[in-house]
Order: C-alpha cells, then structure tokens, then sequence
C-alpha cells in the first residue's frame, strides 16, 4: 500500500475497491482509530460468519457494535474494544455459538495482531426466528 499526503491534510491511497482517505480530521477522511476498531470489528465478524455457515447454522443477520476506550494521557491510544455480536437466524444453539466465538478470536487476523496491546472483549446474543 502506498500513501500520498493531500494538500487539504490527510493522507489517500488506491486499492483495488476504491480510493481510501485517512484523516486525524473526519471532515478529510476516516480517522486511523475508526480503521481500527473497523478491522477488529469486521474481521471477526466475517470469521464468525465462516464458522457459523461451516457449523451450518441458519444465519440471517449478524449486526456488531464495537465500543471503544482510549486513554487521551498516552497518545489517546486504544486500550479496550468490546465487540458486541447480535446474531440472527433460526434454530441457534447458545453453548455452539459461545464454541464459535471463541474460535473467532482464535481465528481473527486483526484480534491477533493486537494481542497484548489492545484488550479485546467479545460478547453476542441471540435473536431467533421460528
């Protein structure tokens, strides 16, 4: 990946879905946190989703919200992500998607770049359609 600084502030580069803006200033782009806690985020999302279909469950939504805590005395860096998943679908077994979760965060490139650094909490629930 190759950055290049705009003259407005920010930085841009291309990839091959489209063109990416990186700001400190959301009016410029997405803030390098928010890509974060994103790659967290959607990372383990799409690595639940793999398991899940592998376990072949009846999967009809999967919403995550992630909260974050930064510590503005150090940088304002991350140090805590909470991952809430609500999953969706029909005939959701509690005790194999807990099974599931745990393979996510074993699976989850993002989650295991940041072991050690960033304390990643994931928990889910379920909504079940009959």
């Amino acid at each position: 990946m190759k950055f290049q600084m705009k003259p407005e502030g920010g930085f841009v580069t291309e990839l091959p879905y489209g063109t990416l803006h990186v700001s400190g200033d959301e009016t410029q782009g997405f803030r390098p946190y928010q890509l974060m806690v994103s790659s967290l985020a959607v990372c383990s999302g799409g690595v639940l989703r793999k398991i899940l279909e592998k376990m072949r469950f009846n999967i009809t939504d999967i919403t995550i919200e992630a909260n974050v805590k930064r510590n503005e005395e150090i940088a304002n860096r991350i140090e805590h992500v909470h991952l809430h998943f609500t999953i969706e679908g029909t005939d959701l077994d509690e005790r194999k998607i807990e099974k599931a979760m745990e393979l996510t965060k074993k699976n989850c490139s993002m989650v295991q770049s940041v072991l050690g650094a960033i304390d990643v909490k994931e928990t889910f629930e379920i909504k079940t359609h009959n």
